[in-house]
């Protein structure tokens, strides 16, 4: 109890800071393209694809937590908030996405509606083109300065997160600890399982078994490097060298790679699947029925797609979790410490997952054959 206060310092400043963040970075990667028509095709087919292989990891991930829970106590640790909401009815819909005044998207709980109207100027700042450029350059200006915030911010995570989190254990005890035991012992094995055969499947659809062959013979490198340095950005130049190898066009690996590396996340989605059923146990709720597991596949999706690559990215997807379902502020460090357990089976996951989707993408623009027409293309 005692070091509780240093773990709430860290939290009110990182709570303060996420608003501006994901306001800047969502709009000004918007505003920064500035040839839509052009990557149109490529970037339909990138996004439809990203979603639908998260939709998958998501969906693993959902029949291993009800296989295997990663709490077997029946009694809930924490308190449950009046505000926690499993599933989410039209008007929930509606509050999500939408607010009635600016001034409530300056908060935390308003996640979803601020993701909106950032997209809605990032767009409109793009299609502004010479007009619109002084406020590009701000909000790209903007972002570079939130991301060092968070920065500086990250500096006290050792020290904030380490009190809050001895403050849980001294609280909870060792079936909190019991807990973390089984997260690894699903969350690895599932994501191993995922690495192997997913993207042999995947990859066998994009070339059949010369797709398979040569991605496997090219992937180890960047999957080696994403577990080792846990960022996807750090993977992303290896990655393109390897997709050059296995034969993707430039056109289209130079696209779905980088911005795979910030928005398309497979292991990030089981892992946002394993957190927030770890905090439905914790809680005391249940995690079944269609709409509680389709809210959570959704917000898996979009977890993964906040957790960019910026320092600290990975609290973002936390704290959107936290956040929609109206858990309390000790619901951050829980899953915090999960997100630190599975982040080098994830990093891989993730990284690797960039790679086999553009080979997904040029099946679908190139035909069957695209695979030995080379990267020159």
């Amino acid at each position: 109890m005692v070091l509780k206060p240093f773990g709430d310092i860290f939290l009110n400043l990182l709570f303060t800071a996420v608003v501006p963040l994901v306001f800047f970075s969502i709009a000004s990667a918007i505003a920064e393209m500035s040839d839509l028509h052009r990557l149109g095709n490529i970037m339909s087919w990138m996004i439809l694809i990203f979603v639908a292989t998260g939709i998958i990891s998501a969906s693993l991930m959902v029949f291993g937590v009800m296989i295997y829970p990663p709490v077997v106590s029946g009694q809930p640790l924490l308190q449950l908030p009046e505000t926690v909401h499993q599933t989410a009815n039209a008007s929930q819909i509606v509050r999500a996405f939408t607010v009635p005044d600016f001034i409530h998207l300056l908060s935390k709980q308003n996640m979803l509606a601020l993701i909106v109207f950032a997209m809605l100027v990032g767009l409109a700042a793009s299609l502004a083109r010479e007009d619109g450029k002084p406020f590009v350059n701000f909000l790209v200006s903007a972002n570079k300065i939130m991301m060092r915030v968070i920065k500086l911010i990250m500096f006290y995570a050792p020290i904030g997160l380490g009190a809050y989190f001895a403050y849980l254990v001294g609280t909870l005890g060792p079936e909190l600890l019991g807990s973390y035991l089984r997260v690894v012992a699903l969350y690895y094995p599932l994501a191993i399982l995922y690495f192997f055969i997913g993207f042999s499947i995947y990859a066998f659809l994009a070339a059949g078994k010369k797709g398979f062959k040569t991605f496997w013979e090219n992937i180890l490198t960047p999957s080696l490097t994403a577990w080792g340095t846990g960022s996807s950005l750090a993977t992303v130049p290896v990655n393109l060298e390897a997709a050059d190898r296995i034969g993707v066009p430039k056109d289209i690996s130079r696209i779905v790679i980088p911005i795979g590396a910030t928005i398309h996340m497979d292991g990030t989605c089981l892992a946002a699947i394993l957190k927030i059923a770890l905090l439905f146990s914790f809680f005391g709720m249940e995690f079944a029925g269609v709409g509680t597991i389709a809210t959570a596949i959704g917000i898996a999706l979009l977890s993964g797609m906040v957790m960019s690559g910026i320092p600290g990215g990975g609290f973002l997807g936390e704290l959107l979790i936290v956040s929609l379902y109206g858990f309390p502020m000790e619901a951050l460090p829980l899953i915090s410490m999960v997100g630190t357990l599975v982040d080098p089976p994830a990093t891989m996951v993730n990284a690797a997952g960039d790679n086999v989707c553009s080979m997904l993408v040029a099946r679908i623009l190139g035909g069957t054959k695209w695979i030995s027409k080379g990267s020159e293309l």
